[in-house]
């Protein structure tokens, strides 16, 4: 059984070094229960690779397409609709186009910026662990709030989200950072949701229950929003 464990954790894909000391945990915890029953060992098993494939780190290809803003997690739409973005993205009070993502269990969980540009705000926010989908969650789960603002002066908020599982949020982004559009900047361990602010100019491209990936799937187009915008004033 050892032997076997051993085997297979080799042979899985490469995970996130984040998520990495949870994968010995798993395996150890395997180990001990192969001591006292093989049917146990294997649970231990099935359960080591589980977190070893929620914790993968997959290469993801993001477009260089200017005015692009690209799904910061992996999961399905679950809302587009206007509302007033919290005060600590400091991006007014005035209503804003948000986009949400659930991520489920089986999704990937590490987070992406959605656009190139520097943070200019970083809040977190300690609070409950509610189902992710419940539009509550929004003001009362635990949750990491970011604003970056691009290049243009344009900002896109984003905030992490902790779900009824999840109890860990990470972020190594810091506030005047600076980010390429697609890089990893964090994750959620163990089910979640994302938010997502766009100006109300931005193009959706996204539907409401489609599957998105971070740093690949367009959200929104902010350029041919501010091109049509000009094109129709003239």
């Amino acid at each position: 059984m050892k032997h076997s464990i051993i085997k297979f954790i080799q042979n899985l894909p490469p995970v996130h070094p984040a998520g990495r000391w949870f994968v010995v945990l798993f395996f150890f915890g395997a180990l001990l229960l192969d001591q006292f029953s093989t049917f146990f060992g294997w649970v231990g098993l099935i359960l080591t690779a589980w977190c070893a494939y929620f914790f993968r780190d997959p290469e993801r290809v993001t477009t260089k397409r200017a005015g692009a803003v690209v799904s910061p997690a992996d999961g399905k739409v679950t809302a587009i609709r206007e509302m007033v973005p919290p005060a600590e993205l400091n991006l007014g009070k005035e209503k804003l186009l948000k986009v949400s993502v659930f991520l489920n269990v089986f999704d990937v969980h590490i987070n992406r910026v959605p656009v190139e540009g520097k943070i200019t705000a970083r809040h977190y926010i300690p609070g409950k662990f509610l189902n992710a989908e419940l539009d509550k969650a929004s003001e009362k789960n635990e949750r990491m709030l970011l604003t970056v603002k691009r290049p243009d002066g344009v900002q896109i908020g984003f905030v992490q989200i902790a779900g009824l599982v999840a109890r860990r949020i990470v972020c190594w982004a810091r506030e005047g950072q600076t980010f390429e559009r697609g890089e990893r900047f964090g994750l959620i361990r163990f089910g979640s949701r994302m938010d997502i602010y766009l100006p109300k100019t931005a193009d959706i491209r996204v539907e409401l229950g489609q599957k998105v990936l971070a740093g690949e799937t367009v959200l929104a187009d902010v350029a041919e929003a501010k091109k049509a915008k000009s094109t129709a004033k003239k």
